[in-house]
């Protein structure tokens, strides 16, 4: 689901500007990396664009948080210093805050919501930060966050809701279009909106005429929401979990109305896809919020076509365990993980016969259950389980093709009841 974004009813009046982003950048010089941007080729030619990688996972923490916490901690006196600094997150915030609160010696405590995967829970207590996990949700864990800074005199920094920590953000815009200035698209990934509130700041301050669109996951559509007034809820378990925002920032709002051309909503399905891609073809590991912009041009292919695309990729903080699974999914997905329910007489030789037919075909087989207790089937019968590996869908139909040519009666196991 896409929507267009309404067109600005008054000039908004906060602080932030494409200068309030350069004195960030001067700030923040010789503390972050600037990222490469990259042309690939592979990617281009899959979604029939140009598409460039803004390859913000080359982060310190693996992620452009790191340009917003040190653009919020290098404006803090000596006092709010040694009182210390407090965060939510649910993982790259966290990450960025911490680091840089080490480097500066800034005693740091991090509130995650419980779930955080595991990987972004330990990276952040690596990097030397108090961890406290509060909370079903980001804004649960927000106000507990709010709740300890209050009492305890900590200064919050909000992810994306915090004038200085977008500017760092945003500083990633000017990269971008110094790298490729033809870039004519940019597609950014939205949580609270920080990020692509920044990068249109920048990215436009430079060429005017720029396309900056959003993309949000199919269950948290907040700032959609914001926009059209709409109530649609936001909610559910996402692989995009570092964009799982509720409620859009109030201070992006206004800024994303004004300056984005379209926001756009993705599935499940298409983000998965997107990790898939980034890995397999763009050489690139992702987690969900980075893959976001990969997915929106696949799920709205006609938006991009023929055009020249930098997508942020915004962290590559994803855990193996999931990354596993998507791949294997994703193999699946285009019929080159397979597994087929073969009924066959139950005498010796079978099993060999229907593996060697695999074996012939160039298949590899994964997995064999051979069952002679299903009622359905004769009592002199079997039912063999095989999961093969192909090269892709012809080669997966050429395998059944012959194994029926066999004698053998073939049923393709739908994925969905696994």
């Amino acid at each position: 689901m896409s929507s267009a974004v309404k067109p600005p009813a008054a000039q908004t009046t906060s602080v932030l500007s494409a200068d309030t982003v350069r004195a960030a950048r001067a700030r923040m010089a010789g503390k972050i990396i600037v990222t490469p941007t990259v042309y690939s080729e592979a990617l281009s030619q899959a979604t029939k664009a140009t598409v460039y990688l803004k390859l913000e996972l080359m982060q310190h923490t693996g992620a452009f948080k790191a340009r917003g916490a040190i653009a919020k901690l290098s404006t803090l006196t000596d006092a709010q210093k040694k009182a210390g600094v407090i965060a939510m997150s649910a993982g790259n915030h966290a990450q960025g805050v911490a680091y840089h609160a080490s480097k500066l010696g800034i005693p740091a405590t991090i509130v995650m919501p419980q779930g955080t995967p595991f990987v972004k829970i330990r990276k952040t207590r690596d990097y030397g930060a108090t961890v406290l996990l509060e909370g079903e949700t980001l804004v649960e864990a927000a106000n507990y966050a709010e709740k300890l800074a209050a009492e305890k005199g900590y200064t919050f920094i909000h992810p994306y809701n915090d004038p200085e920590v977008i500017a760092g953000q945003g500083t990633l815009g000017f990269e971008m279009l110094e790298a490729v200035p033809e870039l004519d698209t940019i597609i950014v990934p939205i949580g609270g909106g920080g990020l692509i509130t920044g990068v249109a700041l920048a990215a436009k301050a430079i060429k005017p005429s720029i396309n900056i669109i959003g993309v949000e996951p199919e269950l948290y559509p907040s700032m959609s929401n914001a926009l059209n007034g709409t109530n649609r809820p936001c909610t559910g378990a996402t692989i995009a979990e570092g964009i799982a925002v509720q409620t859009a920032g109030e201070t992006s709002v206004p800024y994303v109305r004004e300056l984005v051309s379209k926001v756009v909503t993705v599935t499940e399905t298409s983000i998965e896809r997107a990790i898939a891609m980034l890995a397999t073809k763009g050489k690139t590991v992702s987690e969900g919020a980075g893959a976001a912009p990969l997915a929106a041009m696949l799920e709205y292919p006609d938006l991009f076509a023929g055009k020249t695309v930098g997508l942020v990729v915004s962290g590559g903080n994803v855990d193996a365990r999931m990354l596993s699974s998507v791949l294997m999914r994703d193999l699946v997905r285009e019929r080159q993980v397979l597994t087929l329910n073969i009924e066959m007489p139950d005498k010796p030789g079978q099993l060999h016969a229907v593996s060697g037919i695999c074996a012939e075909e160039g298949a590899n087989v994964l997995e064999v259950i051979h069952s002679r207790f299903a009622l359905d089937l004769s009592a002199r019968s079997a039912r063999l389980g095989i999961t093969i590996e192909t090269r892709d869908e012809d080669h997966a139909k050429q395998v059944m093709d012959r194994i029926r040519m066999s004698g053998f009666k073939l049923s393709l196991r739908d994925p969905n009841e696994e």
